[in-house]
């Protein structure tokens, strides 16, 4: 398996590498106003994909952030029933370890 690994590791950088050998002749990037960058394609090429990683990134990052915000927050309130209270499930509330009642927020096992 190892072998298989490093085979297609190694496939993988030559063809890049090859890619950057073809691929040697100046570019030029021109902005606004006039502004112009030169160099060798692969590296505009090499600068497109970083940022275009950069910005997925970034786009991504508000998300996650309320998603660890919500998961961070602890639930408003808590719903407490007797112990011989069945839920909605067909199954019996649990007692925690400190005494405290709380219904059993699983779906039922059988299905809907």
């Amino acid at each position: 398996m190892r072998l298989i690994l490093w085979t297609f590791k190694a496939l993988v950088f030559f063809t890049l590498f090859a890619f950057a050998l073809n691929n040697q002749h100046p570019a030029s990037v021109k902005w606004f106003f006039g502004v112009e960058w030169q160099a060798p394609m692969v590296f505009v090429v090499l600068a497109s994909f970083a940022s275009g990683c950069v910005l997925g990134v970034l786009a991504m990052v508000p998300g996650r952030w309320r998603r660890r915000g919500w998961q961070a927050k602890p639930p408003a309130t808590e719903q407490r029933t007797d112990p011989g209270a069945v839920t909605s499930g067909g199954e019996k509330a649990r007692t925690s370890a400190d005494g405290a009642d709380s219904a059993v927020s699983m779906p039922p096992r059988d299905g809907l």
